[in-house]
């Protein structure tokens, strides 16, 4: 049997302006930033509520905190946590990072004290640059962790100053008061670049050295955290640019955070190409979107789909002028096809683009072509210099064309490995190919479809819920017994999932809607919001094999019945 596969049958449908492969630069993210500023020196690198900020402003600006990061004793190589929103200072303290040699990872605002806790010491975050009112989640944490500074920003901050000032004064611009922290350094971001020197910091880096150390849910565990390094991610810089055609002239809005690889990827990527940047501080605010695309007429937009569903519900989004719009992109989470003919109507035919991409590959590695053929429910197909193979997961030989396999994926974005996970490192990296864990199908013309999950994940809006996790801290609770979570379908967002847990209790006691709600905030005590479950079902047992291995698929199926009902 031949190996459709290694034939790569999806180049044949590249765009003219792709090439199968690619010329790379030996250029860490530092050196192609500084031949940006150079360039543009003059041009918007990103707004912020109005506030132009140049890519001049946003070097020096990066000089300045990454000479207080070596100020503060940092070396090269060492770690800091990035708890912010997209503003301003999120994106000076990405590039200053870099430029003081460090290494950085994102902290999300969503994690729980105890996921926290544990992303802090496992990376082992000397500094955490935070934001006022997301201070309190870092001091809950500051007593079981060794970082010894604590950097504090502000919603207002980089605003002008009428705006900044009267924005408070009015409680318009939310402010939360910061208390100090015993054994720790607590400095506002303002104050900590206060004087200090605009000149050019750039501590040396390899273009092999890891740049980002990024999270993602452990299937077995606690999360991991994914050594990306300056080759990965520029490698991948290039990929993405030349795909989808992006040039230093487009203005671009995404609700991306910063703090989660998409983001992170998008945000660098227009940083070292001289695209101008609109900031999205909050991605729930369908309003704050909707004027900042009228304003800015941004060329492309893009969103997780939850925030393009939510767009789509407001009358103000369907009446704006979008003929200045080249095309909108979504990822993170399955975009149903029948949503994409609605949203099309909107922005126009053939303008939306659905790609695939997943932390440990920095992160796309698949992707619907810019200009030719877009097939809905197809993440596209594998992108220069990226191989694709689908597997059977028993014999681990190629499936046939049509047929399900898991996705293994090998090219020059592939991550370190998992950082002080060998093992883990061992079973997800065989002979240079990444198992993904996601079983898709590849058709004739060399599209691939995402069809199913080996790993029991649960996508919620683009945030993946590992239930084996879940399921480890629900079995903790006092009155239950044993219990199992899979994702069903939510009826309110198309293409996400609800987490649904089936609990057998104890002996004694008793199923009611106060033992629901009593194990409901056991789990918002324990667990990130997203991770909570919807819906919770008593049973007297749970649907297992002869070994006595939860069955998840049969579970699934009598929870949405359940609903149905």
């Amino acid at each position: 049997m031949s190996d459709i596969y290694a034939d790569k049958p999806w180049l044949k449908n590249y765009d003219e302006h792709v090439p199968p492969k690619l010329e790379y630069e030996e250029k860490t993210f530092v050196e192609k930033f500084r031949e940006t500023v150079e360039k543009y020196p003059d041009k918007a690198a990103i707004i912020y509520m109005g506030k132009k900020i140049t890519y001049r402003e946003l070097d020096l600006l990066s000089n300045q905190l990454a000479a207080f990061l070596i100020k503060s004793g940092l070396k090269p190589g060492d770690m800091v946590g990035l708890h912010m929103p997209n503003i301003p200072a999120h994106y000076i303290s990405l590039i200053g990072a870099q430029k003081a040699g460090c290494v950085s990872t994102g902290l999300s605002p969503l994690l729980t004290a105890h996921e926290m806790e544990h992303q802090i010491n496992d990376s082992g975050v000397t500094m955490i640059i935070t934001i006022d009112i997301m201070f309190e989640k870092i001091a809950e944490v500051a007593g079981k962790t060794s970082f010894s500074t604590v950097v504090v920003t502000e919603i207002a901050d980089f605003l002008p100053g009428v705006k900044r000032v009267l924005g408070k004064l009015l409680k318009k611009i939310p402010t939360a008061e910061v208390k100090p922290l015993s054994g720790k350094t607590v400095i506002r971001f303002m104050d900590a670049i206060k004087g200090m020197p605009t000149e050019r910091v750039e501590v040396k880096r390899n273009i092999d050295d890891v740049i980002f150390l990024m999270y993602t849910g452990g299937t077995t565990g606690p999360s991991k955290g994914a050594q990306i390094t300056h080759r990965g991610y520029m490698s991948n810089r290039m990929q993405v640019l030349t795909w989808l055609d992006l040039t230093s002239e487009i203005v671009a809005l995404s609700a991306f955070p910063l703090f989660h690889i998409a983001g992170l990827a998008f945000g660098g990527f227009c940083l070292t190409n001289g695209s101008t940047q609109i900031v999205v501080p909050n991605p729930r605010d369908s309003h704050f979107i909707i004027e900042a695309i009228k304003s800015y007429e941004p060329d492309i937009v893009v969103n997780v789909p939850t925030v393009f569903f939510e767009l789509m519900k407001t009358p103000q989004f369907k009446q704006l002028d979008l003929s200045n719009l080249k095309w909108c992109l979504s990822a993170a989470a399955p975009f149903p096809p029948e949503n994409i003919e609605e949203l099309e109507s909107v922005i126009g035919e053939s303008r939306f683009i659905e790609l695939y991409g997943m932390t440990e590959t920095s992160p796309v590695t698949c992707c619907n072509p810019r200009h030719g053929k877009k097939k809905p429910a197809s993440i596209g197909m594998p992108i220069s210099d990226t191989e694709f193979k689908l597997v059977d997961p028993e014999t681990g030989q190629p499936v046939e064309t049509g047929e399900p396999g898991e996705m293994a994926i090998r090219g020059p974005q592939l991550m370190k490995g998992y950082f002080g996970q060998d093992a883990e490192t061992a079973h997800a990296i065989r002979d240079g190919w990444m198992y993904t864990g996601d079983v898709a199908r590849m058709d004739e013309d060399g599209y691939f479809y995402i069809v199913d999950r080996l790993k029991d994940m649960v996508n919620v809006s683009g945030f993946k819920v590992f239930t084996r996790e879940l399921d480890d801290i629900l079995i903790k609770h006092p009155d239950v017994e044993t219990a199992a979570s899979v994702g069903i379908p939510d009826p309110k967002r198309p293409g996400s999932e609800r987490v649904a847990a089936a609990v057998v209790l104890k002996p004694g006691i008793e199923e009611s809607e106060a033992e629901k709600e009593k194990i409901t905030q056991y789990l918002r005590d324990n667990v990130a919001p997203y991770k909570v479950p919807k819906v919770i079902h008593f049973m007297g047992e749970l649907p297992t094999s002869g070994v006595g291995k939860v069955l998840k698929r049969d579970l699934r199926v009598i929870m949405e019945k359940g609903l149905t009902q």
